[in-house]
Order: C-alpha cells, then sequence, then structure tokens
C-alpha cells in the first residue's frame, strides 16, 4: 500500500536509489539485501520511503518476483544514469586493468555474441580479471539501452539514429548464402533469377533489423518467397545441412558456423559496417576507454588490418 505520508525528495540519498534498482536486478527484497550486506527489513524501510516519496507502490508481487511498476521503472530510467556518473566520479582517474574491480555492460546479438565475445572475455580474463562482462540483448534496441544506462557499449550494425551517442566504425560486412554441399547451386556462380527460385531462409530478426541485401532487392523490384522464417541465425547451420534450405547471413558468421557447408557468393548487394557505440557518460572514463580500445584492437583480426 502507498503511503499517504509526504516525505521530502531531498531526504533521498543515492543509496536508497541504489536499493531501488538492486531491487529491479535482483527481482526480491531478499536478494537485494544479500547484495547490500543488509536485513530484508532495512530494505523494505527504504522502499516504503521511496514510495512516500514518489506516491506509488513501486513494486508489486507477481509470481514470486517483485515487479516494477511503470512508475518505478520511468523513475529507474532517470536514476541509472545518476549512479553511474556517480560511480564513475568515485573512481580515480589513473586505470590499472589488472587490479580494476569492475562490472562491464556489453549490448549486442547473436552475431557479436558468436564472432566477439569470445575474444573479449579471454582479453578480460588475461589482462583485467577483476571486470566481470555482462551481455545485455540489444534486440534493435541498442541506442536507446544506452541513453537509458542498460548498457556501457553496444557493438552492431550502425544504428539508425544516432543522436546524443558516439559512434566508430569497427568493419564492414557483407552476405553469402550457406547451403549444403550436395545443393545444386553449390557450385556457384549464383545469378539473382537462381537465387529467387531457391528455398531460401529469411531470418527476421524479430522485425528489429531488416537485412540490407533485402532492402537492396526490394529496391530493384524483387522479393523473396521464403520457404522457411526464422528469429534468428542461431542454428541456421543445421537447418541448411542436409537440405535444400539456403540461408542468406554475413560473411563473417558464415565462416563461423559453416563448417562443412558451402559458402557461395549472394548476388544481391548489401553491405553494413559493424560499429561501436557508447553514451556521453563513459566516454571520458579510464576504464572504458581502455575497453574500447580492446574492442578497436580486434578490427585487425575481423578486417585484415
Amino acid at each position: 500500500m502507498v503511503q499517504t505520508s509526504t516525505v521530502d525528495p531531498l531526504s533521498l540519498d543515492f543509496a536508497a536509489l541504489r536499493t531501488l534498482c538492486l531491487v529491479e536486478d535482483s527481482g526480491s527484497f531478499t536478494a537485494a539485501a544479500q547484495v547490500l550486506g543488509v536485513n530484508q527489513s532495512a530494505v523494505s524501510y527504504t522502499i516504503d520511503r521511496l514510495r512516500a516519496v514518489f506516491h506509488d507502490p513501486l513494486f508489486v508481487r507477481e509470481k514470486g518476483r517483485q515487479i516494477a511498476t511503470a512508475r518505478c521503472q520511468q523513475i529507474m530510467d532517470e536514476v541509472r544514469p545518476m549512479l553511474t556518473t556517480l560511480d564513475r566520479l568515485a573512481r580515480p582517474e589513473a586505470f590499472d586493468p589488472a587490479q580494476a574491480q569492475a562490472r562491464f555492460r556489453l549490448a549486442c546479438n547473436y552475431y557479436e555474441r558468436l564472432l566477439i565475445v569470445p575474444h573479449l572475455v579471454a582479453l578480460l580474463r588475461e589482462q583485467a580479471p577483476g571486470i566481470s562482462l555482462e551481455v545485455v540483448n540489444s534486440r534493435g534496441r541498442g541506442p536507446e539501452i544506452l541513453l537509458h544506462g542498460g548498457a556501457d557499449m553496444l557493438i552492431g550494425p550502425r544504428p539508425v539514429a544516432e543522436g546524443g551517442i558516439y559512434v566508430s566504425r569497427l568493419w564492414a560486412e557483407d552476405y553469402v548464402c550457406l547451403m549444403d554441399p550436395a545443393h545444386p547451386a553449390a557450385a556457384g556462380p549464383l545469378r539473382l533469377d537462381i537465387y529467387l527460385t531457391l528455398d531460401l531462409i529469411d531470418i527476421t530478426y524479430e522485425g528489429n533489423w531488416t537485412s540490407p541485401y533485402l532492402v537492396e532487392l526490394e529496391r530493384s523490384g524483387h522479393a523473396i518467397t521464403p520457404a522457411l522464417k526464422v528469429p534468428s541465425p542461431a542454428g541456421v547451420a543445421r537447418l541448411v545441412a542436409g537440405s535444400t534450405l539456403v540461408a542468406t547471413i554475413p560473411r563473417r558468421l558464415a565462416h563461423e558456423i559453416g563448417e562443412g557447408l558451402r559458402i557461395v557468393e549472394c548476388p544481391v548487394p548489401g553491405g553494413f559496417d559493424i560499429t561501436l557505440v557508447w553514451p556521453p557518460r563513459v566516454h571520458a572514463d579510464a576504464m572504458h576507454q581502455w575497453m574500447r580500445g580492446q574492442i578497436t584492437g580486434l578490427r585487425r583480426q575481423f578486417a585484415g588490418e
């Protein structure tokens, strides 16, 4: 129940706001209390004070979890960047990766999780074992997640809306066709008229991304008639193997997952850039500058520079 008494908002401190976020992250007062090293009653008292300030229940219990109300989500969207900024200000400017203790949140999707994240994990274990990595699924909302404090960095296709964020190009990508070696078209080269008759897999990316080759195909007055639609490139190699299905996927991804399969040049142009994106709040931070440098260093491996 929301308290009716009025509490001065200026009486709140950052610890109370951090507690709010921890309850949301963990889904319970008990788990938040464990992270903070206090008892559950202390967390309950803090949430009650916040309820009195914001005149909202903030959390409702559903299926054993504390679920944030819409008003609470709005509050946390404003609070999280403030907490991140405070953490940055409290961190010494000098940065020693070997001694650093921090959490780094990376927003990306399947392509980056498969190709880039393993290299980043290995690098952190070797050079900065105290930095823990959390991977967030960007689902086409990367810039929004960054600006709302849900991640520290984004790797993925160049975002459509670039206002208020930094963007650095990593490398260029294009498309190839992945098919079984016994497929009649596997010998290549593949003409457009033949391509359009194949049993094509349409990777929809859950409506969050339209592959540039499909955009180019539409511009030329053509469209595919897919034999199968899937939400992600995950698992397409198994779908292709031993079948007549053909998957049109980014070149580097095809070489990563296509062992034993045939990779044929796609007859439809449609390249795009893989970019590194970060918000202004971490631009000058020493740790984040170091992380950006490590990821940029992967360019030599993936782009052949």
